[in-house]
């Protein structure tokens, strides 16, 4: 498997094993009385499983672009954190006419 897209399902696991905490959390805190529809109705499984997967999309898709904006490019700069130095602009003197 090529290593851009491991990097991409490892990191979409450590998403969904967020989205399982939470709604983990969410449940055993009985936010809102989730704990109670999802135990007291029909369809409240469904529902927990519906929650957990679009936790899922959302802390793995998260959790992607916080591990790709992170990743560095090898410096080739001076050390100090700075980059290449842009050149500065010069103002250029210009004649202005009278009318």
């Amino acid at each position: 498997m090529p290593d851009h897209i491991r990097f991409l399902l490892r990191h979409a696991g450590v998403g969904v094993l967020i989205a399982a905490a939470f709604t983990g959390a969410i449940l055993w805190t009985d936010f809102a009385g989730i704990r109670h529809l999802v135990t007291h109705t029909d369809g409240g499984f469904i529902a927990l499983a519906v929650f957990f997967a679009l936790c899922s999309i959302t802390f793995g898709s998260a959790q992607m672009g916080i591990r790709i904006m992170l990743m560095t490019e090898e410096a080739d700069d001076d050390g100090r954190g700075r980059g290449d130095a842009l050149p500065l602009a010069e103002p250029v003197p210009v004649r202005i006419r009278e009318k």
